[in-house]
């Protein structure tokens, strides 16, 4: 590089933020680009390659013949609103107000980011379990907290609680909660979500519940929302959505339920972030969260087929499993594949893994460490998803056949 290039560079890093500077772009959807690169097998990022349900894709069609083609309120379209009430109130037996406690935003992605941006003040932290969504650190920079992360271990994804009561403190302002969790499939317990509650009520902490995988669970798993628990409907803020039920991740509908005061802050930051969410979508969203129960099982009941179909061709390929109770990802360990240590180092072994399993093998998943802090608690790990075709499994476990531990 020239004298003249690395001035130029230098200046360019002075007028970027200091904030983009502290994390990269998505490894997850990196490894899309590379699949679609080297026509791998996409097992990396967690997009179902099947329709979504044609009843959801008329009502959309049906909505945009209708007109419904301009701004919708900004804090969501009252027919979705309603609908959102409805079904919380079915689902987990709580009743909010569609008119002071929701705020619909352009996928749970945004609803995540304009609840942290309403409540996080500088020195604000906030206690983030991991592995987690690769979002979670960049949301916390971006909105200005200081992330304290908390391990969840190894088989079961259980955490100690004394780590997780000992990153609690006087500048704790919310703990982010998925569950079903992305990546590791952990469902939290009553007796879990119990422990969490009662560090928010001692130390006055948010919970950021991130719930988008309520309907994917297995082996009789329950997902309780923490806005059940007594002492937390005025302290939790639910984000959940539309993509991963309905299977239309492309539609970025989501929401935030909160408290009143909460949602006017969520709302105000929601509007000028994005101004609102695709109107003819949240009607037909609003249909399809008045689906059956019927729905909601098939939808699970098929999931926990192909979880099993997952779970033995990465068994014979030589992969160690932790079998998901929820969600639809499964983590692996690769610590039964050799390495030359010379050329693969052991703190990043699960990169060139992965890239060596989508470049030579033709499948793709996630690094491990994309989903940590420090990249060296991921680097003996692989994160794999199975919502997909069987005509998609069957070329992956075709392909894994090549693979020797």
């Amino acid at each position: 590089m020239s004298t003249s290039e690395t001035n130029m560079t230098h200046i360019a890093r002075r007028m970027l933020s200091a904030k983009a500077e502290q994390f990269t772009e998505s490894v997850i959807r990196e490894m899309t680009r590379l699949a679609l690169q080297h026509n791998a097998v996409n097992l990396s990022q967690g997009f179902p390659d099947f329709a979504a349900p044609k009843e959801i894709k008329e009502a959309a069609r049906q909505a945009i013949a209708d007109d419904i083609n301009q701004y919708a309120i900004t804090w969501g379209a009252k027919p979705l609103r309603d609908a959102i009430v409805e079904k919380f109130a079915s689902t987990q037996g709580i009743t909010v107000d569609p008119e002071r406690e929701i705020t619909v935003c352009c996928g749970s992605t945004e609803a995540m980011m304009s609840s942290m941006m309403a409540i996080i003040n500088p020195g604000d932290e906030t206690v983030v379990f991991e592995p987690f969504y690769e979002n979670y650190g960049p949301d916390a920079i971006l909105s200005g907290a200081t992330p304290r992360f908390v391990k969840l271990r190894p088989p079961d994804w259980t955490f100690d609680e004394r780590e997780l009561a000992a990153a609690f403190g006087p500048h704790t302002k919310a703990i982010i909660l998925n569950t079903p969790n992305n990546p590791t499939g952990k469902v939290f317990t009553r007796a879990e979500l119990e422990f969490i509650r009662d560090l928010c009520v001692r130390w006055n902490a948010y919970c950021i519940t991130d719930e988008i995988y309520e309907h994917i669970l297995y082996d009789g798993a329950e997902h309780i929302t923490m806005a059940r628990l007594d002492g937390m409907r005025d302290r939790t803020i639910v984000i959940n959505g539309m993509s991963k039920t309905y299977s239309v991740t492309g539609w970025r509908v989501g929401w935030a339920i909160a408290p009143p005061e909460t949602t006017q802050a969520i709302r105000k930051v929601h509007d000028f972030l994005t101004v609102g969410a695709a109107a003819p979508l949240q009607q037909a969203g609003a249909l399809a969260l008045k689906s059956p129960q019927s729905y909601y099982d098939k939808l699970a009941a098929n999931y926990a087929a192909k979880r099993e179909r997952l779970l033995k061709i990465l068994t014979a390929s030589g992969f160690t499993v932790y079998k998901p109770r929820g969600a639809y990802y499964i983590m692996t360990d690769i610590f039964r594949f050799h390495f030359d240590e010379a050329k693969y180092p052991a703190d990043s072994r699960d990169v060139s893994f992965a890239k060596y399993l989508v470049e030579h093998i033709g499948v793709a998943c996630v690094p491990g460490s994309s989903f940590y802090n420090d990249a060296r608690d991921g680097a003996s790990q692989v994160r794999f998803t199975f919502c997909k075709r069987e005509a998609t499994l069957a070329a992956a476990e075709a392909r894994l056949a090549n693979l020797h531990a």
